[in-house]
């Protein structure tokens, strides 16, 4: 039986992005997609938008509380075997991305898996100057290198988690991956498979420091006791947030 992806796009008033996120999932040459999105009361013409798709798709709407509990309401409502959060204003690179995945899923047996992404400033794509390490839970408990644009996660596993931290405004992502690596170790991938677009909409991209801070603090909750770690952690925080993000 052929893997089904269900793809979970949530929405706000996304509509000078969400064309090229749609086009992207009309353009692959792999069929078996269960496409959910998640509207948190669009009033911008984005909901005429995926209303108007030609294909089969579900949608929700009106789901306030911010991003954490719409990927919930998507993954209460998936029904495939693969979970894809694809935001918005991200969208798949090439047209063979979940036929490639689907593959990697069946000749590995991994539980979840990611790769990597482009960005797109400016309207021009622009590589990750980023090298991320090899996976390893230390290397992951240093700084989250995941992208959730590029991960794909059996739904079972998802579930075991329990979902998105919902207390959560912008790492949310991260405390996912901290689970999950507890449970299961990813297969991870050096192909660019989906895009980012870097906008001053976008919340992380706003909210740079914010952001920064609550992925510290997701991080401390999975260190442990071990005082050690935790003040090299610490020293860790201080240093990138005075030099890379606050100058």
């Amino acid at each position: 039986m052929s893997i089904v992806f269900s793809i979970i796009t949530c929405t706000w008033n996304s509509e000078p992005y969400l064309k090229d996120c749609i086009d992207s999932v009309l353009r692959q040459d792999y069929p078996h997609i269960d496409w959910v999105f998640v509207d948190g009361g669009s009033t911008d013409g984005t909901l005429e938008r995926i209303k108007s798709l030609s294909r089969p798709f579900r949608l929700i709407e009106n789901i306030r509380g911010g991003i954490s509990n719409a990927m919930n309401a998507g993954l209460k409502a998936a029904r495939g075997d693969i979970i894809m959060h694809l935001h918005s204003d991200d969208y798949l690179l090439g047209d063979d991305v979940l036929t490639r995945v689907a593959g990697l899923f069946e000749r590995s047996g991994r539980k979840w898996m990611f790769g990597r992404t482009l960005s797109l400033i400016d309207e021009k794509l622009v590589a990750d100057s980023y090298v991320a390490p090899r996976f390893s839970y230390a290397n992951l408990l240093r700084r989250n290198f995941i992208p959730h644009m590029a991960t794909f996660v059996r739904r079972d596993l998802m579930l075991m988690t329990g979902g998105f931290d919902t207390r959560l405004k912008y790492a949310m992502d991260y405390d996912m991956w901290l689970k999950l690596a507890r449970i299961a170790t990813p297969l991870q991938l050096d192909e660019q498979l989906t895009v980012f677009r870097e906008h001053e909409g976008s919340l992380s991209t706003r909210e740079r420091k914010a952001a920064f801070d609550e992925d510290f603090h997701v991080r401390t909750k999975y260190i442990g006791n071990n005082i050690l770690a935790q003040a090299v952690h610490y020293v860790r925080y201080l240093m990138r947030r005075r030099y890379t993000y606050i100058q």
